[in-house]
């Protein structure tokens, strides 16, 4: 163990050099340093904390996530209130805006600070001696909700100030929100998990910093720029609003790059078309943008009416929203299966671009909206990304129209489509094995190394493997041979004899990675561990009844129905085959193994924490599910032993407090050795 003095110095190096990154990456863009690198200094820090809890400060980066959730959000009263901006809507209200200034402050030409008004969510940063202590959102101006264990889980906002110039109190501004990328992903993983799929990114945003759990909220992508000061105690601020936004950025804190100093009416409304020219290739949604008296005196002598300052106006950009109709409603199958339909318009120009296809989401939202071919619909550029319909115009819909009537099978491949999700919202083709849109997708999972583990097989060979015919489905991969892989691109021909050698590694596998191979939807790899431990050969599996896969502890009713299916697919089966024809193949159960006999750790819950010397922890959880052990990642009142390697951290620390029996390495291990000789 490292002395104290030692881990100090080095920890206090590890925070600043870990905060500079965090810097670097999402606030300048500027990267300095790898993923990889980042990872092993974070990892160096997390394990001095763990061996000296004592060094652990509030601006550690390993404490943005970790508290508790939170039973509901404490009401947060602000000391400088919050106002709304006045809106105009076109060149006449924002000349009348300037003639108004100008003729209240006697200035002739007034500079105005002129930066996007992004669509997102108003929230207030609270420093003390240039900590982060309180984030609260805006609310009704005056007061808003604390949602400080939220805001620290955001990367770009500083936990500690940078220099030494900054106020001892300090309240910052700003917007966080979502980038159009963020909130594809996010959806696509809603989508996946059958949970809510958002409707656009604000809502999303919204709905992340108003989560009670700050874990869900860190697995949010959400961002923040800043653009204004409350509160500041014993310190001057710069007199410009611009190089108020630089002295910001200075402290660490994210600002708009696209903020400019403009003149006048004309300079507004140059800097408006100019943003409204960019605003479809920008990463994030803005729906206007803001001009304030540049003057910070000025902005003082013009003071506020009722919750509007006078000095400061939201142009906002025009609706992006048309009519048209509705020619068509097509199935479209994503790579994982995910069956989307989609609305074929009669084109369209909405924001900038034609359109000619929305989203329509699911099967529930077609028949919330009650959506039909020759309705007469409000389409809309949700994002500005992603069109979607918003209404149907009933008023407009011919006579002969008829509802539209989700079909049962996948368009691509005829295969069954299952329901997932709250009330079935989800749908997903179950020909998983032979769909050819999701082809390439299955055969790079199949190949992963938690699968298959067929190394060389990346992305861009599959890609070709695919598109020049030479795999159709898995078993295809057992079929090459290396002349034909070396006549790939970039393929030489001592590259494609090593990739043909792992292919043949690969043909002996174990039941339990080959289930997870199989990309059943719904199965990782605890869940095919599982099935393998409790059926012990593959034809118990496929055969098995949705009510006997759920009698198997963690085995709800969706993964039940998912695993049924899959294995109900006849083409999937005709795959399957093959493989085991091309000598895949794994050991049989032995005679009073787990798989046949009872598991003596059936239904104990075991947590693993820290580092374990004779096996890795993966090994070690293989080994207690094996024995029918559930092997969770948090200790709770329902935990039966933690099992604590060398720097165990906060579990181990909870499973004391709770009473929890505490295995050390050598315990483990006497455990899964004495039940094994005993039982198995």
């Amino acid at each position: 163990m490292i002395p104290t003095k030692q881990a100090l110095k080095r920890a206090a190096e590890l925070r600043d050099l870990l905060n500079e990154h965090n810097y670097n990456y999402y606030v300048l863009d500027q990267p300095v340093i790898s993923d990889a690198e980042y990872d092993r200094r974070l990892r160096e820090l997390q394990t001095l904390e763990a061996e000296h809890p004592e060094l652990i400060t509030i601006d550690s980066p390993t404490q943005r996530v970790g508290a508790k959730p939170v039973s509901g959000f404490v009401p947060v009263k602000h000391e400088v209130p919050m106002l709304s901006l006045n809106n105009a809507f076109g060149a006449d209200a924002v000349e009348l805006f300037d003639r108004r200034i100008r003729d209240l402050t006697r200035v002739d030409a007034v500079e105005y600070a002129a930066e996007p008004k992004l669509d997102g969510l108003a929230v207030s940063l609270l420093y003390e001696r240039g900590l982060l202590v309180r984030g609260a959102t805006r609310g009704d101006g005056a007061t808003g909700e604390d949602v400080t264990q939220n805001v620290r889980t955001i990367r770009c906002i500083p936990l500690r100030l940078k220099g030494e110039s900054f106020p001892p109190r300090l309240e910052v501004r700003g917007e966080v929100f979502m980038s159009h990328d963020g909130f594809r992903l996010l959806n696509e993983e809603q989508q996946r998990a059958g949970a809510k799929v958002f409707v656009n990114p604000r809502n999303a945003a919204a709905g992340s910093l108003r989560q009670l759990d700050p874990a869900l909220a860190a697995a949010r992508p959400l961002e923040m720029y800043c653009y204004a000061v409350g509160q500041h105690e014993n310190s001057e601020l710069p007199d410009r609003q611009f190089d108020l936004l630089k002295l910001l950025a200075r402290w660490g804190l994210r600002v708009s790059p696209l903020a400019e100093v403009v003149t006048g009416a004309d300079g507004c409304l140059a800097y408006y078309d100019k943003l409204a020219g960019r605003r479809l290739s920008l990463p994030y949604g803005i729906d206007g943008v803001v001009y304030k008296v540049n003057s910070l005196a000025l902005q003082e002598v013009l003071g506020n009416i009722s919750r509007a300052p006078r000095w400061a106006l939201a142009h906002k950009f025009p609706a992006q929203e048309e009519t048209t109709e509705v020619r068509g409603i097509e199935l479209q199958v994503g790579r994982t299966g995910a069956v989307t339909p989609v609305a074929r318009l009669r084109p369209v120009f909405v924001g900038g671009v034609t359109v000619s296809n929305a989203t329509l989401h699911n099967r529930s939202e077609i028949e919330r909206m009650d959506i039909r071919v020759g309705d007469t619909v409000v389409v809309r550029r949700a994002g500005d990304v992603i069109p979607e319909i918003v209404k149907v115009i009933e008023q407009r819909r011919p006579k002969a129209t008829r509802r539209y009537r989700f079909p049962d099978t996948c368009p691509v491949c005829a295969a069954h489509i299952v329901y997932e999700g709250g009330e079935g919202v989800i749908a997903r083709c179950s020909g998983g094995l032979y769909c050819s849109a999701q082809r390439k997708q299955h055969i790079k999972h199949f190949a992963s190394r938690k699968a298959m583990d067929i190394e060389g097989l990346g992305n861009k060979i599959v890609d070709q493997l695919v598109d020049t015919g030479l795999v159709k489905d898995v078993a295809d991969l057992y079929r090459l041979d290396a002349s034909a892989v070396a006549g790939l691109e970039r393929m030489a021909e001592k590259s494609a004899g090593q990739l043909i050698d792992a292919i043949t590694r690969s043909r002996r596998t174990t039941l339990e990675r080959f289930l997870f191979a199989l990309g059943i939807p719904h199965v990782g790899e605890n869940t095919a561990r599982l099935l393998a431990t409790h059926h012990g050969c593959l034809e118990s599996v496929a055969e098995s009844s949705e009510d006997d896969l759920q009698s198997i502890p963690d085995i709800g009713p969706i993964v039940a129905r998912s695993i049924h299916a899959f294995f109900r697919q006849p083409h999937n089966v005709e795959v399957i085959e093959k493989l085991k024809s091309a000598g895949v193949s794994w050991p049989a159960p032995r005679p009073g193994s787990p798989s046949t006999a009872a598991l003596p750790l059936q239904g104990k819950v075991f947590v693993l924490t820290g580092t374990l010397q004779s096996m890795s922890r993966d090994e070690a959880a293989s080994r207690l599910t094996a024995l029918g052990a559930r092997v969770t990642g948090s200790v709770s009142s329902r935990t039966d032993f933690i099992v604590a390697g060398a720097a165990p951290g906060s579990k181990f620390e909870k499973a004391e407090k709770l009473g929890i029996t505490v295995l050390d390495e050598e315990g483990f291990i006497g455990i899964i050795g004495k039940v094994t000789d005993t039982n198995v």
